[in-house]
């Protein structure tokens, strides 16, 4: 079984979890900038955090053979915060870098005015820079901020074949199937998704624009329940194909449109290499 993890946070995440990972079959990811947990109060800091996805996080992933690509953006939640609307400025330089697959996490949090404004605008610099959209549905009152994210997306006027929604549900996914855009669900132990309600909306939607991630991040989570679902796939009778369908396919033809996928195994020896420079203290 081979995988790629459209959507985790590998910086909430440890060198052990990277080991794991690629015994599972975990060959390549997608990390999607996101929040951190704790408030950050300047812009400076976001651009600490974006230098890490694009920088070492790349060269940790390398060391286990994972290959790690990163989604960049001004997450909903800290959208709200006037301290951190300058970072929409900074943005354009990071999405015009190799290994950038994608503008994301956006979407809503709150469902505020000021979230509707910074999704807007960053849903027009994804058609700017010809990048896919990762969109970030609320994890309260789902069915309504999802309905408002499509509208939002429709009003953009980006290709929907370039947008996923993702942590979407039984509820949401009817709406999101009818739109054209990606539907991607997040596999948790406890909240989201688990794999056999995972399976059971395969079974009845197919497989067609389907991508599962774990998000793992620094909340209780798992690496490793894509492998999982894959696990679960295959028991309910799916077959190999179909999981290599969901699991790797899909995500690399999601976000295979940035045209900035990697997936050659030597690209991680040149970025362990580049790694290695930045420990030696090189430019």
């Amino acid at each position: 079984m081979r995988i790629f993890d459209p959507h985790i946070h590998m910086t909430s995440r440890t060198t052990d979890d990277y080991e794991r990972m690629a015994g599972a079959g975990v060959q390549a990811l997608v990390e999607p900038a996101f929040w951190l947990g704790q408030p950050r109060t300047n812009p400076g800091s976001f651009v600490d955090y974006f230098d890490g996805l694009v920088g070492w996080e790349p060269f940790r992933a390398a060391q286990f053979g994972i290959r790690h690509h990163c989604a960049i953006a001004l997450n909903p939640k800290e959208a709200n915060d006037p301290r951190c609307r300058e970072v929409l400025d900074v943005l354009p330089r990071y999405l015009a870098k190799d290994g950038v697959v994608a503008v994301g996490e956006i979407g809503y949090d709150s469902m505020t005015p000021d979230e509707d404004a910074v999704f807007a605008t960053q849903l027009g610099l994804a058609i700017e820079h010809e990048l896919p959209a990762l969109v970030h549905t609320p994890h309260r009152d789902k069915a309504k901020g999802t309905e408002r994210s499509l509208a939002v997306v429709a009003e953009a006027g980006i290709d929907p074949g370039r947008v996923v929604l993702d942590h979407l549900n039984e509820i949401t996914v009817p709406m999101v199937v009818e739109s054209g855009c990606w539907m991607g669900f997040s596999i948790y132990p406890d909240t989201k998704m688990s794999p056999p309600r995972m399976v059971a909306i395969l079974q009845e939607y197919g497989l067609d624009r389907m991508v599962v991630n774990s998000a793992a991040d620094w909340g209780r989570s798992d690496p490793l329940l894509t492998a999982h679902t894959g696990q679960a796939m295959l028991a309910a009778g799916f077959g190999e194909d179909d999981v290599d369908r969901v699991l790797w396919r899909n995500p690399i033809e999601f976000y295979g449109q940035s045209m900035r996928l990697d997936l050659d195994p030597r690209a991680g020896t040149e970025a362990t290499f580049a790694g290695n420079s930045i420990l030696r203290g090189g430019s």
